[in-house]
C-alpha cells in the first residue's frame, strides 16, 4: 500500500468475518460492506493515536474503490488503511481489503482505494485547517513511539 516516496504514516488494520448482513444474498459481499470494514479500520488507527475528536469533524468528500475479487459469506477479512497524504484542510487515507483462504476460494486483495475526508468543525460552513494536535499526532512514524 505504500509508495516509495510517499512519507510513512500509522495505519491500522482489523479482522472481520463475512457475516449474511454482509451479503448480498447471492453468498458474496454486498459493495457497502468494503467501506464499513474500511471505516472499522479508520476508526482503529484513529483510537490508537488518542484522536476521538478526528470523527465528529472529518466528513467524507471522495471515496474510491476498485474491486478485484468476490468476499464470501464466513470468510475471514483484513481491512487496513494508512493515512497517504496530510494536507491543509483535507486528509486520503489509502485502504486494502484482504479475503483470506476460505474453502476452494483464494485469499487475496479483494478493493481497495482512498478516502478522502476534510476538517470541518463543528459550526464551520467550510474545510478548515487540521487542529495542531491532530498534526503531530499523524507526524509519527509506524516506527515511532506515541
Amino acid at each position: 500500500m505504500n509508495d516509495v516516496a510517499a512519507p510513512r504514516y500509522p495505519q491500522a488494520s482489523i479482522e472481520r468475518t463475512v457475516e449474511w448482513v454482509d451479503t448480498d444474498a447471492s453468498g458474496h459481499q454486498h459493495n457497502s460492506a468494503i467501506l464499513r470494514w474500511v471505516e472499522a479500520a479508520e476508526a482503529e488507527l484513529f483510537r490508537s493515536l488518542k484522536l476521538p475528536d478526528y470523527f465528529p469533524s472529518a466528513p467524507r468528500v471522495q471515496q474510491v474503490i476498485n474491486y478485484k475479487a468476490k468476499l464470501w459469506f464466513g470468510q475471514s477479512v483484513t481491512a487496513t488503511v494508512e493515512i497517504r497524504t496530510l494536507g491543509r484542510t483535507s486528509m486520503t487515507l489509502a485502504f486494502e481489503v484482504h479475503g483470506h483462504t476460505h474453502g476452494t476460494f483464494e485469499g487475496g486483495t479483494a478493493a481497495y482505494g482512498t478516502v478522502t475526508t476534510a476538517h470541518v468543525p463543528a459550526g464551520a460552513a467550510a474545510a478548515q485547517p487540521w487542529p495542531a494536535h491532530i498534526r503531530e499526532a499523524l507526524s509519527h512514524t509506524p516506527d515511532d513511539t506515541y
